[in-house]
């Protein structure tokens, strides 16, 4: 935990270590409150309403909606201080700035996919990647295929592949909450593919070593931000674009898999509010809420969704007929 100085530090360490007590990581919050106690401290005050108005004119540089979450970050912290100082300043979310635009996902079609792993296959090796056609093919695969987050992703060790079960072990993922995730037969035969490679190639393919392995220091670990530019150059190669005219996000992958759960289980006429418990594990949400939440009411879905609608109520509102019309 990063130190705090301001009159508000004991409130900020106390807080922090309740919410990761609880099981949440906290770690952007620790940053925007870390920004808040030295604000702070340099000035030698208080939050208060005209502090908390200050400090708030720092962030004019960034968007709506990053202002409104930092700012609901501080008014989170000051509810918990309240606890013990019943007085304290708390500010008035009626005055935050409106949220971002919500950004639609864009849902890959299997063409598109197909485009993606051929685009894939043609990448040029390079020295510090000497297997990048199959990292970034199977990185294509295991995201389309299992729906993990990104950071997931660059995380996977080989030893958290199961070969006998057929399993991926995802360790201390967000919420630190580890998980089993269950594969395809392909999926599985991808990394079998890659690590059977770079056994064969005499690369490091030791049970801690990357899955997604390059000769980058320290680690042979991808960043984040590297596997997102590389797929961003596979997206901007084949051109795939949203109905925005953008380039699709990584996350979108994760999006598109939890969506097209969704449609399979429309589409075989089975209860998806009772198979959202198992999403929710699968995709290691906290809780089905954040899985409703994730899961927007995208057309495809919608369009399932009316169909099996009218096919059992059609008949309930179907306008009269004959004379006299609709009314």
């Amino acid at each position: 935990m990063m130190t705090f100085s301001s009159g508000l530090s004991a409130s900020i360490r106390s807080y922090l270590t309740l919410k990761r007590a609880l099981g949440r990581q906290y770690d952007r919050e620790e940053r925007v409150l870390g920004h808040l106690d030295r604000f702070l401290a340099a000035r030698g005050v208080d939050l208060i309403a005209e502090t908390f108005a200050a400090w708030c004119l720092t962030l004019q540089h960034l968007a709506s909606g990053t202002r409104r979450a930092r700012m609901r970050i501080v008014r989170n912290l000051c509810l918990y201080r309240r606890r013990d100082e019943p007085n304290c300043f708390v500010p008035d979310k009626r005055l935050f700035p409106p949220f971002h635009q919500g950004i639609r996902p864009h849902i890959f079609t299997d063409g598109e996919i197909v485009h993606l792993l051929a685009a894939a296959r043609r990448l040029t090796r390079r020295p510090k990647s000497p297997l990048r056609p199959e990292n970034m093919h199977l990185a294509i695969v295991v995201l389309a295929t299992t729906g993990l987050r990104r950071g997931e992703l660059i995380r996977l060790a080989v030893g958290d592949y199961d070969a006998p079960q057929r399993t991926l072990a995802i360790r201390e993922s967000k919420f630190h909450k580890s998980r089993l995730v269950p594969l395809s037969a392909d999926t599985a035969r991808e990394i079998e593919h890659v690590i059977e490679l770079r056994h064969r190639r005499r690369l490091p393919a030791g049970a801690e070593t990357p899955l997604l392995w390059h000769r980058r220091p320290p680690t042979g670990a991808y960043r984040g931000g590297s596997l997102g530019e590389a797929m961003r150059a596979l997206f901007q190669r084949t051109g795939i674009r949203t109905e925005t005219g953008q380039l699709p996000r990584t996350h979108d992958f994760r999006h598109g898999f939890a969506v097209n759960a969704l449609l399979r289980w429309y589409r075989a006429g089975l209860d998806v509010q009772a198979k959202l418990p198992f999403l929710a594990t699968y995709l290691g949400h906290a809780s089905i809420v954040s899985t409703a939440y994730y899961l927007q009411f995208v057309e495809p879905l919608a369009a399932v969704a009316s169909a099996r609608f009218a096919d059992h109520c059609g008949d309930l509102v179907a306008g009269p007929t004959g004379a006299g019309g609709a009314r």
